[in-house]
């Protein structure tokens, strides 16, 4: 059974960065388009950035353009988002999940597939 696990999470002020991780198991992200959503309570699902698998184009939602930055190691089967100049609006929970190709419409659209259980990201002052 494949498997997502993300870590990384945590409590920041406003302007600062973190550095999300997401390991896969039991399937090999060579093959596999992956990338990130996040949700704040209370609010729907939001794409945040998608890696395809064949040749590792990218592609992001229009809130985080600019400042947030996705990249796989796939020696380590792990993604990673980092992000920068957080402000409070990026307060969420961060998933990561495979998706079917990679391009504007999976962020957009919401076509990811499989996610893991979210790390907490919280920007405050």
């Amino acid at each position: 059974q494949m498997q997502l696990s993300e870590s990384g999470g945590g409590s920041v002020q406003p302007g600062g960065s973190l550095r999300l991780s997401c390991e896969a198991s039991r399937f090999a992200l060579d093959y596999h388009s992956i990338g990130w959503f996040r949700q704040a309570p209370g609010k729907e699902r939001e794409g945040v950035s998608c890696i395809s698998s064949s040749d590792g184009n990218t592609y992001y939602g229009d809130s985080v353009k600019g400042r947030f930055t996705i990249s796989r190691n796939l020696r380590k089967n792990t993604i990673y988002l980092q992000m920068n100049s957080l402000k409070p609006e990026d307060t969420a929970v961060y998933y990561c999940a495979t998706a079917n190709g990679c391009s504007s419409s999976v962020v957009t659209d919401f076509l990811f597939t499989f996610w893991g259980q979210g790390t907490q990201v919280t920007v405050s002052s």
